[in-house]
């Protein structure tokens, strides 16, 4: 009996460890055979994840940043232990004493999920687990995924520490409202750093990985609070924070960013600009667009943010101005439908969604507005963000529009959403509230430093949010005239002088087109010239010639050796500026003029770190050679020791520099630049006026600005780069003259002063004086020959008169020896312009 009962014991052990070792073998093989193909889990000891880009301004103040998933990474030894806490309660209590997994938990599971009969589906996943499934898994529910998971939570605890593990968690986690990681939620939810956060507000972040879309802290307030209850409350259980803290922090309200509780970070931020735009374009083209947008990249731009208000100011201004002169209203082109009106509420939800700019500060903020009832005498309207007061009633008078032809019924109706900006008096007083558009015209200005080639203002059009297409870099126009300066350096460097004549007389030139005959704006021609009044005056007819003379292969040369161009054509009509290029080069060529002609390369950026703080670019490759040395005297500064490029020879560059600033003291942009300190600068106006531009430079600031419509076309009868361009250059520049100081330009050793006439080219004696008389400066051994005309070889048919026939085209002047000359008539500032593609 007794062997009996044996027997049946021994056969239900000897099946019992055949079904376990059956099992174990089963669950080893499950196990080899999933655990064959798994990624390498090394990889994480050294993974860096996706983290933010930022831009800093020269203070250290960020001013953008850019990323794909918004990410600050923080070291595990700086993230505080209670935020540790907190997700460890939410997630995986048992984190610090597994090893990967928690048997408990995946047995809880499988138990509720038979219980319900597959309803209730509870994940089981240690904090370990979802470091797999983020970094090397799939998100699927199979029973495959958790598997594998298993096998490489096991793995990774072998691999790395606990900390390091949580390091990982806490940065890649997302946890809702484009936040990856702790430490950007916390900046997106509350505006604060980890170490800011209270008990209530970590429990909070730790109640998002569950499902970040189904705890909006709008949309599902109380469900979020419910969960961040229970957070707090494992918190309390596990030992993290006393029964009275719970207590406490479980009594305070739900609050966030979004509930609009915290200032938002973005505030902190100034509205994204042409400027760091083109940062990012330039370095995702340099570094790649990936590295870039993830690579946690710290970049130093060279922007100088007051300046960058200003130039955005004086572009905007003139844009406006010119556009309120067409006296034609366009509006935004939006309507809101009439359902959308039937409340305050209801316009004020839907203007906020509508996409208009928000970004410009002309005059004051512009905002957005939409025409709520339209009277003979008076518009009505609702402005988004402000509330209407007696003092301030949203409506706007008849007499605002009286730049506009007709009454309000004929350019606005119902629904019709502008712009407006408060109208107040010197004293900040309000007046009215007045209709803005943006214009239609559009526009590019940037300046730079004409010795480092730093970038410190960049305008690519009037509103950024309104057009992000950056017309400074982007932007290819004719420079027409403002192109002449090459032509004058070239010829300078091939033997020239500024006292050389030169023929301005009638051409024609046989083109597979057709005659081509190119006429000064004016549509005058003045005789034998020097080579000042020519770019003076802008003659085209004379750059022709000029151009003619020394050859359109060296014009080309010259150009593509200043940046202007990549490979420039060798036409004649290009030494008018007929081929296209940027504001950007253009700006970046005209510094090697103010520098006594080194090469310069224009940057937007001074320094770019990586992650690890690792400089990996710096734009200023010059080197100082005695920073360091502390027996450097007091009365001499260290040494900055340059090897750029010569591009022209400094006295050509300072000839060139002395015939630019006669443009602005008696040229094509007299009256319309002025400055109190010394100031050079070229005119350019293509045909018809389809572009204007004026470029100019102080001793160390360059600066450039050009005005057209996106669709090139005329501008208008009496639109030159003087009048349009030349405004907002001097505005500009007179904030920056008072920022950054100016004086003289420096005169380049190696040469010597003799006075001419300007207006016939002939040697002067050193006592002469007059308005007539001009110091040019010769290079040493060089015996200037005067008198000398050339006329590029283009010969003049009978039909081709040297002056033209009309009376008043010529006048006789006298010149500071007491002979008399006869000149072209000189031209009034209505009837002359930078010259041009004509």
């Amino acid at each position: 009996m007794l062997r009996s009962i044996l027997t049946f014991f021994g056969s239900i052990f000897t099946l019992v460890t055949l079904g376990l070792t059956m099992i174990a073998l089963s669950i080893g093989a499950i196990f080899y055979i999933y655990g064959r193909d798994l990624p390498s889990h090394q990889s994480l000891a050294n993974y860096t994840p996706p983290t933010i880009s930022r831009i800093f301004s020269g203070e250290g103040r960020i001013i953008d940043e850019f990323s794909r998933e918004r990410r600050l990474f923080t070291p595990a030894e700086e993230i505080p232990d209670l935020i540790k806490q907190a997700f460890i309660s939410a997630e995986d209590k048992n984190f610090y004493s597994h090893s990967g997994y928690d048997a408990r938990g995946i047995v809880a599971a499988m138990v509720e999920a038979v219980r319900t009969r597959g309803q209730t589906v509870r994940g089981a996943s240690t904090i370990t687990q979802q470091v797999m499934k983020n970094f090397l898994l799939s998100g699927d529910r199979r029973i495959e995924r958790k598997i594998k998971e298993i096998i490489l939570a096991t793995r990774i605890e072998e691999t790395l520490s606990k900390e390091k593990i949580l390091e990982l968690y806490l940065n890649e986690i997302f946890l809702g409202q484009n936040s990856y990681g702790v430490a950007a939620a916390s900046q997106t939810y509350f505006n604060k750093s980890l170490s800011e956060l209270a008990p209530h507000e970590a429990a909070f972040l730790a109640s998002m990985p569950k499902a970040p879309s189904d705890f909006h802290p709008v949309r599902a307030a109380e469900r979020l609070k419910q969960r961040r209850d229970f957070v707090l409350r494992e918190m309390a259980e596990n030992g993290y924070i006393t029964r009275a803290v719970y207590n406490e922090e479980r009594a305070k309200p739900l609050r966030s960013v979004q509930n609009g509780d915290f200032e938002p970070f973005s505030k902190s931020l100034p509205p994204r600009d042409y400027f760091t735009d083109e940062i990012r374009r330039q370095l995702s083209r340099d570094f790649g667009e990936g590295e870039f947008f993830t690579g946690g990249l710290s970049v130093r731009a060279t922007i100088d943010p007051e300046m960058q208000v200003e130039a955005a100011l004086a572009l905007q201004a003139k844009l406006e101005e010119y556009d309120r002169q067409r006296g034609k209203w366009r509006g935004t082109g939006i309507t809101l439908p009439a359902e959308a009106l039937t409340s305050e509420a209801a316009w004020r939800e839907a203007l906020a969604a509508v996409d208009v700019a928000r970004d410009i500060q002309l005059g004051g903020q512009w905002y957005p507005a939409v025409v709520l009832k339209v009277e003979d005498q008076n518009l009505r309207i609702g402005i988004e963000g402000v509330t209407e007061t007696e003092s301030e009633p949203h409506v706007v008078p008849r007499k605002d529009i009286s730049w506009l032809p007709g009454s309000f019924q004929k350019s606005f109706k119902v629904g019709d959403v502008v712009h407006v900006r408060r109208m107040t008096g010197n004293d900040g007083s309000f007046i009215r509230w007045t209709l803005r558009q943006v214009p239609e015209v559009q526009g590019g200005f940037m300046a730079m430093d004409v010795n480092t080639g730093r970038v410190i203002a960049m305008q690519g059009g009037f509103s950024y949010q309104h057009s992000v297409f950056n017309r400074a870099t982007q932007a290819k126009r004719q420079p027409g005239s403002s192109f002449k300066p090459f032509v004058y350096a070239a010829a300078l460097d091939s033997g020239y002088s500024p006292a050389t004549i030169v023929v301005d007389a009638p051409i024609e030139i046989n083109t597979p087109q057709g005659m081509w005959r190119p006429r000064n704006s004016s549509n005058k021609f003045y005789g034998p010239t020097p080579l000042r009044t020519g770019i003076e005056q802008s003659r085209n007819l004379m750059t022709i010639r000029l151009a003619q003379e020394i050859g359109m292969e060296t014009v080309a040369a010259y150009a593509e050796r200043f940046g202007v161009y990549e490979n420039m054509g060798p036409y004649l009509a290009n030494s008018l500026g007929s081929e296209e290029t940027t504001l950007f080069k253009m700006v970046a060529a005209y510094a090697m003029f103010a520098n006594g002609g080194e090469r310069v390369e224009p940057t937007l950026v001074d320094r770019v770190q990586d992650r690890n703080g690792d400089t990996v670019y710096r734009h200023d490759p010059r080197r100082c050679v005695d920073c360091f040395d502390p027996d450097i005297p007091e009365t001499r500064g260290p040494r900055i020791v340059s090897d750029r490029e010569q591009v022209i020879d400094p006295i050509t560059a300072y000839q060139l520099t002395s015939m630019m600033r006669g443009v602005v003291q008696r040229g094509t942009a007299a009256g319309n630049v002025r400055l109190d300190v010394p100031v050079a600068g070229k005119t350019g106006t293509t045909n018809d006026a389809r572009d204007v531009w004026f470029v100019g430079f102080t001793s160390n600031i360059v600066a450039g600005c050009y005005i057209g419509f996106d669709q090139p076309r005329s501008l208008g009868r009496g639109a030159y780069g003087a009048g349009m361009c030349g405004p907002v250059f001097t505005q500009f520049m007179r904030k920056a003259t008072a920022k950054y100081g100016g004086g003289e330009f420096d005169l380049p050793p190696g040469g010597h002063f003799i006075k001419i006439d300007r207006f016939t080219g002939a040697r002067l004696a050193d006592s002469a004086s007059g308005q007539s008389v001009v110091a040019e400066y010769f290079r040493d051994g060089e015996e200037p020959i005067f008198g000398l005309a050339y006329d590029g070889g283009f010969a003049m048919g009978n039909d081709l008169e040297l002056f033209q026939s009309d009376e008043e085209s010529t006048k006789e002047v006298t010149t500071s020896t007491g002979d008399t000359a006869v000149v072209g008539e000189k031209a009034t500032f209505g009837s002359i312009s930078s010259g041009g593609l004509y």
